[in-house]
């Protein structure tokens, strides 16, 4: 089916309470995984693309458009997504090439600087039907607002949402970006209170810290776009250590990128399921 729009996947789920998948792609076999897995979980995802990515492959263009004609060609819906963008530049270059959302990072800009750099966007998006999240605050692990302790005020998180009229809020809750262990400690009563204070979707950066039973708990609570992209790194990066110790002569590269593109996918349908509370 043609690739389908990010509002098109996540308004459903928010209505039934539901999470949505957004996982991130670093090269093209993390595409194909993560749409195979939402084929076999019969469930839609959103594909993602960091400015670090496009930083890494030179542009956005070839990661972009490959993960474009990949979601085009999927059985189920499947959106592609600009994470972290703190280019304006490159929020155009998405939008010109056909992504359906972007991510806009103006978090480590002071309060007012982020309001007025992120109402910016939303005006450039909207006028093209492009969905845009954005962050109050730093989402960290990198020393910021995911950092254990940082929390998001409701009564801020409301204003900002209204002040910048984006149409989904990161908020931090106690994740934390680039965790390695999956032991985050959620403050779930703040989510609550979040999603009684906003009318847009809460989006939890940090999710690969969270372990299955807290991603269920972090739904149910009011998170809607879930994001995980360490965590699928750790496996594709494990599958690919092994095939390569277990055959130290293998040269061809689809050798052992196929089974780690295998083990993502495999990874992809199971996560999908829990945060559809399956």
């Amino acid at each position: 089916m043609p690739y389908s729009t990010t509002d098109d996947i996540i308004g459903p789920a928010r209505a039934a309470n539901t999470g949505v998948g957004a996982f991130n792609v670093v090269q093209i076999e993390h595409a194909e995984a993560i749409v195979t897995g939402a084929e076999r979980a019969g469930l839609p995802v959103i594909l993602q693309i960091s400015e670090n990515t496009a930083r890494y492959h030179g542009s956005l263009a070839p990661i972009g458009l490959a993960s474009l004609a990949i979601a085009n060609a999927a059985a189920v819906p499947v959106s592609v997504h600009l994470d972290h963008a703190e280019s304006a530049q490159l929020v155009s270059e998405a939008v010109e090439l056909g992504f359906t959302s972007v991510m806009f990072d103006g978090s480590k800009l002071p309060y007012d600087a982020n309001v007025a750099a992120t109402r910016v966007i939303t005006d450039l998006c909207h006028r093209a039907d492009v969905w845009v999240e954005a962050e109050l605050g730093e989402v960290g692990g990198k020393d910021g607002a995911h950092a254990p302790g940082v929390r998001t005020d409701p009564e801020e998180a409301r204003a900002f949402a209204a002040a910048t009229a984006v149409d989904a809020l990161a908020v931090a809750v106690g994740s934390s970006h680039a965790m390695l262990t999956r032991d985050a400690a959620l403050d779930f009563d703040l989510i609550a209170r979040l999603q009684d204070a906003l009318d847009v979707p809460l989006v939890l950066h940090g999710s690969s810290g969270v372990d299955d039973a807290d991603l269920a708990k972090a739904v149910a609570a009011g998170m809607t776009k879930v994001n995980i992209s360490t965590h699928l790194n750790k496996l594709f990066t494990r599958s690919v250590r092994e095939r390569l110790e277990a055959s130290p002569t293998v040269a061809d590269p689809r050798k052992y990128l196929g089974p780690a593109r295998d083990a993502v996918a495999a990874e992809v349908a199971r996560l999908l399921n829990v945060l559809a509370g399956r």
